[in-house]
């Protein structure tokens, strides 16, 4: 089992910036591929970005490429998500997920491919 904490959510300006982080114990983060999603109300979970095992590969969703950066330090046990030049539409909450992988450089898209969730924190953004 892994438990998965995130953190660093809250309310900023249009324009602004966030450093969201996701701490897991249970189980060594390095086995994993890593994600974030994120939820508007009344939309589907969605993809933010993810990241490989090894970390030397990443994918981003359009919505926020050249905008996020997603890494990981698995002697930490964390993964994190910066975010810049915020804008409303980046209202949603925020999910850190763990996806079993084998490869190394994989990274995982899909949400039914991943494995362990956390529950998640808000990022408002004000216009």
């Amino acid at each position: 089992q892994v438990q998965l904490v995130e953190s660093g959510g809250g309310l900023v300006q249009a324009g602004g910036s966030l450093i969201l982080s996701c701490a897991a114990s249970g189980r060594t983060l390095s086995s994993y591929a890593m994600g974030w999603f994120r939820q508007a109300p009344g939309k589907e979970h969605e993809i933010v970005a993810s990241i490989s095992r090894s970390g030397g590969s990443t994918y981003y969703a359009d919505s926020v490429k050249g905008r996020s950066t997603i890494s990981r330090d698995n002697a930490k046990n964390t993964v994190y998500l910066q975010m810049n030049s915020l804008k409303p539409e980046d209202t949603a909450v925020y999910y850190c997920a763990a996806a079993s992988t084998i490869g190394v450089r994989t990274t995982r898209k899909d949400r039914k491919e991943y494995d362990y969730w956390g529950q998640g924190t808000q990022v408002t953004v004000s216009s």
